[in-house]
């Protein structure tokens, strides 16, 4: 049973906290939401008064936290100093990977080992234990942190140095962000030439635009595998999320000078679709702009300046 410190109960924090008192480790959890704090009680962690407390005597401290921003104030304020020199720190936010190597540096700094260990799944398999993580950091440290990724997900795969974690999530998301924009541009444009969504998918998931946004995460209601296309957006990986994500890879690709026409194309997609209100629902939600359908179902306030819906 290790002791684990677990910093930020938000939509996946709080499913990996759980998983991780279900496989019999003490966590003790803290998050500025009392709501967050009492379901973690109730999932079996122990509760924190602040983060400074939580990472007292922890072998491991996890932190899930939104930003960059977040994720250096949480480890110069509260870990570094309060957590011993024999834990290892795992950070499973999305941030910048400047951030995520600064932070690092610092922990070396202050004796501690730490990895950026981004994850990939989404809330059911953050809740299922099934996510995905790429770890960034050194050998020694991710095969201290491997131990405790694992009682969470599925994979656990060592990208590289410091930063490497962050980088190859900021890549995967990209690719998926402007692979759904495809997949909901062709199933959009199928249907207006007549072809039926199921007879689409049945072709287009055997023939070469195979594609992960197609065969697992149609953003066609009754279409393919259940998704949530078909609980009317709602859950799964949040629209704003992916926009957060592409920008971090568009400010990524810009420091090393790397030509990615088509994140950009997706980051812009998915600014509009955010001005347009859809920020709070699934990413696969962008096809109800581009069907013309999220303005004329009046689910929102006209759209931005400048825009000019399809059609």
């Amino acid at each position: 049973m290790a002791r684990v410190a677990f910093i930020g109960l938000g939509n996946m924090g709080g499913g990996m906290a759980a998983n991780l008192a279900s496989k019999g480790d003490s966590v003790r959890a803290f998050d500025l939401s009392a709501d967050a704090l009492a379901r973690a009680k109730d999932a079996g962690c122990d509760v924190a008064g602040s983060a400074a407390e939580a990472v007292k005597d922890a072998e491991a401290v996890v932190t899930m936290l939104p930003a960059g921003k977040h994720v250096r104030e949480v480890y110069e304020s509260a870990v570094f100093g309060n957590a011993p020199t024999t834990a290892i720190l795992i950070d499973c936010s999305t941030i910048d990977v400047a951030t995520a190597r600064e932070v690092e540096e610092a922990a070396q700094a202050n004796g501690l080992t730490m990895v950026d260990a981004p994850v990939s799944g989404g809330i059911a398999a953050a809740e299922g234990g099934t996510l995905t993580f790429m770890v960034g950091g050194s050998e020694d440290g991710f095969a201290r942190a491997k131990p405790h990724l694992e009682k969470m997900g599925k994979a656990v795969i060592h990208a590289g140095g410091a930063g490497a974690g962050q980088a190859a999530k900021i890549c995967n998301n990209m690719l998926l962000g402007a692979s759904m924009a495809a997949t909901c541009e062709a199933f959009v444009l199928a249907q207006k030439l007549g072809l039926d969504p199921q007879t689409f998918f049945d072709i287009s998931s055997q023939a070469s635009g195979q594609c992960w946004s197609m065969t697992s995460y149609c953003p066609v209601p009754g279409v393919g595998p259940q998704t949530p296309a078909d609980r009317g957006y709602d859950g799964g990986f949040a629209a704003a999320l992916m926009l957060k994500d592409l920008r971090l890879a568009m400010e990524a690709a810009k420091s090393v000078d790397s030509y990615t026409p088509m994140g950009a194309e997706a980051e812009e997609l998915y600014t509009r679709f955010e001005q347009l209100g859809g920020g709070g629902k699934d990413f696969s939600a962008l096809i109800k702009m581009i069907d013309d359908s999220w303005q004329a179902a009046g689910e929102t306030a006209p759209p931005p300046p400048g825009y000019r819906m399809p059609g």
